[in-house]
């Protein structure tokens, strides 16, 4: 009997930007044998079929291809570039949805496919769309806010009070701190005064020197600087305590994907906004606790590290703050996983059944059902 796959669609993007439309879409998705265990650096055969209106739709295009996953069990392919088996991706009518991608997987590498899963595009990829739809035709209509509502009225429910634009200030994120002005440069040297006669005018007083050049500004006295690698990862954030003793946050080279709990009733107790390690370490204490993305980071050894933990919403919001710094670096490491425009868990409960996400498409915290698969990225603090 087939089992369904553990699936995280972590993300869609068209490659390329002109005028042609180009006919792939990128898919990547977590992979786990019968035994829910990662199935990691293994070549998988995989059928992918585009079903057209329900999850037991017909089949409007069918591939094959045999990718191999990375360390967390992440395989990325291209869809429409693979071995074609019925169909022609390029002539899907992207206006005729909605459509489903059924994916079917053998973790040996072969055609005996015994793991399957079926996800819903919730959204046709905009050039794909373009491309069928005409310059006439209205777009789909954009998704709606979690359980109908928009982002601004869920931020009403949680208790606040103010306009749209209160709730739109409220996103952005505090102000850096400002660098240590550089030193005066010298002054320059003064004017020769002028010659005085014995009954004549006193004489002209010399041009004052130019002004010299400010100086460079300081690191602020670190030793360790934002979008460095060390300690397993990379510095995502510095700063001192009032001993003058300098800490930081160091973010994890690689990602997975996992379920917030297998708890899903109980509120944990000592919930904190900037305390990811205090948080994670009250997940997995919880009765019944199986599995968790807690538990994934606390397990996890990378970089000859083992104190890695799931972030807190404020660390986790740091983190998307410096992620042009990371992620520069994380592109010259190899193996590393940059961070995605896709949902995070941080380890902060909502409710019994819901968590706080974050979306690193738009920089914001959003509750979600804990049984959801999104991604998990472990940070450590020195």
């Amino acid at each position: 009997m087939k089992k369904q796959l553990s699936v995280l669609v972590l993300f869609f993007l068209i490659a390329g930007v002109f005028a042609q439309a180009p006919q792939k879409m990128s898919y990547q998705a977590i992979i786990r044998n019968n035994s829910n265990a990662l199935v990691s650096n293994q070549s998988v055969g995989m059928r992918i079929s585009i079903l057209q209106s329900s999850v037991n739709g017909t089949a409007v295009y069918v591939e094959t291809q045999v990718p191999t996953t990375n360390i967390n069990g992440l395989v990325s392919i291209e869809i429409g570039g693979g071995t074609v088996v019925t169909g022609n991706f390029s002539n899907i009518d992207w206006a005729n949805g909605p459509y489903f991608i059924k994916t079917e997987t053998d973790p040996s590498g072969g055609l005996n496919y015994s793991i399957t899963g079926t996800t819903q595009l919730l959204s046709v990829p905009y050039a794909l769309y373009a491309a069928s739809a005409g310059n006439n035709t209205p777009g789909p209509q954009g998704p709606a806010g979690i359980n109908g509502q928009s982002a601004y009225q869920i931020w009403l429910s949680l208790g606040n009070t103010g306009t749209e634009a209160d709730f739109i200030n409220s996103l952005v994120g505090p102000q850096g701190i400002q660098g240590i002005q550089g030193n005066t440069g010298a002054t320059g040297p003064q004017g020769p005064a002028g010659l005085t006669g014995a009954t004549g005018p006193q004489g002209i007083q010399g041009n004052t020197g130019p002004t010299g050049p400010q100086g460079p500004a300081g690191l602020g006295g670190f030793s360790h600087y934002i979008g460095e690698q060390f300690g397993g990862g990379v510095v995502f954030h510095l700063w001192k305590d009032n001993a003058g003793l300098e800490h930081g946050l160091i973010v994890a080279t690689n990602e997975g994907g996992q379920t917030w709990s297998n708890v899903t009733t109980a509120v944990p107790s000592g919930q904190s906004s900037w305390n990811g390690l205090g948080n994670s370490n009250t997940i997995i204490a919880q009765a019944g606790h199986t599995n968790s993305a807690a538990k994934w980071c606390l397990d996890l050894v990378i970089g000859g590290q083992s104190d890695w933990y799931l972030p807190s919403t404020d660390e986790i919001s740091l983190l998307w703050h410096n992620r042009f710094n990371v992620n520069k670096t994380l592109s010259t490491i190899g193996g590393a996983n940059e961070l995605l425009w896709a949902y995070y868990w941080s380890s902060n409960q909502h409710i019994g059944s819901t968590a706080w996400s974050f979306n690193f498409n738009i920089g914001s915290a959003f509750s979600a059902d804990k049984s959801n698969v999104y991604l998990v990225r472990a940070i450590r603090a020195f």
